[in-house]
């Protein structure tokens, strides 16, 4: 069973999350900055990614409890770059009451921005 999302993140969104959060590092927030970096850009929050992609999976499973949760960041996600975000179940543990499912974050080229594994439980 696979689920899918579109997102687009606006800097806005990005600002916010800082503002929220507290984690307000120029690489997020700061044009000028981020355009001095290896990214060119600001990026993504990782735990604002977190975010939607928790979304997703409160949307498909709204009983079940966040057991484990393991991500990387292999690529930047951007301001303003559509991605599409992915879940898709790997394993039912009977025994646990609970499900193994890959999540995954990719932009408009099909580059992995995120990847990991979850795991919920009932």
């Amino acid at each position: 069973m696979r689920f899918t999302k579109s997102h687009n993140f606006s800097q806005a969104d990005f600002d916010l999350f800082a503002a929220l959060s507290g984690d307000d590092n120029p690489i997020h927030v700061d044009p000028a900055f981020a355009a001095r970096t290896r990214f060119g850009r600001t990026v993504a929050h990782g735990m604002l990614l977190y975010g939607v992609i928790c979304g997703l999976l409160s949307e498909h499973f709204p009983d079940a409890q966040q057991l484990e949760q393991n991500f990387i960041f292999p690529l930047p996600t951007f301001a303003d770059e559509p991605i599409t975000i992915n879940t898709e179940i790997m394993e039912v543990m009977t025994d646990r009451q609970a499900v193994r499912l890959r999540t995954c974050i990719k932009n408009e080229a099909g580059e992995l921005t995120c990847d990991g594994e979850t795991v919920l439980g009932w």
